[in-house]
């Protein structure tokens, strides 16, 4: 049996056939990973990759269900970033093709229908929210309610990190008190509430 390893890494860099949602695809990276890196993840660059790392082997292990089976999980990995985007700014205004006006907390779901209009499979998107929702509600939501904190970065990415000198140095005051849930306030959304 030859196992081929490298596909474990190397199926989160396929975003699909060359095309408009391509190239949305795309452009939902630049816009919503760069927001995310200057705003929550601001001077947290190993918290950052740590978000990607754990969304990569959520989607991978979420992928060995059957019917979430999927060869390719670079869509599923955009739409876990736009997830946790969303949940991060939900009273952020959204205009979709000049057409539609919401609120950024509806985003992943507005896109995901329109990718079933489009014809594009369902699951990959539905991997994504699955995954962006279990990284939030362990680092985010959980301790807000009172919860232990469940999914801490490891030192090994903060050493990493400072090791290659990616990103910006972090400072101890750049870090969130995380242990009182006071850095998380006020970013919870309740519908229709």
């Amino acid at each position: 049996m030859n196992f081929q390893v490298w596909r474990l890494i190397t199926n989160f860099f396929f975003l699909g056939k060359f095309s408009i949602n391509f190239g949305i695809r795309l452009l939902m990276i630049a816009r919503y990973g760069v927001q995310l890196e200057n705003g929550p993840f601001q001077r947290r660059t190993a918290d950052f990759l740590w978000m990607m790392l754990f969304g990569a082997f959520s989607l991978l292990v979420l992928s060995v269900i059957p019917y979430f089976w999927s060869p390719f999980l670079g869509i599923s990995l955009v739409f876990m970033l736009l997830y946790i985007w969303s949940r991060e700014y939900p009273n952020a205004n959204i205009n979709i093709y000049g057409l539609v006006a919401l609120k950024a907390f509806y985003l992943p779901w507005a896109m995901l229908g329109l990718d079933v209009i489009f014809g594009s499979p369902i699951v990959p998107d539905l991997l994504g929210i699955i995954a962006g929702h279990l990284y939030y509600f362990l680092t985010v939501l959980h301790p807000l309610a009172g919860g232990k904190i469940m999914l801490k970065t490891p030192v090994l990415i903060h050493k990493l990190v400072a090791k290659w000198r990616i990103g910006a140095p972090t400072t101890n005051a750049a870090q969130p008190d995380r242990s009182s849930g006071a850095a998380f306030r006020g970013r919870s959304y309740r519908v229709g509430g």
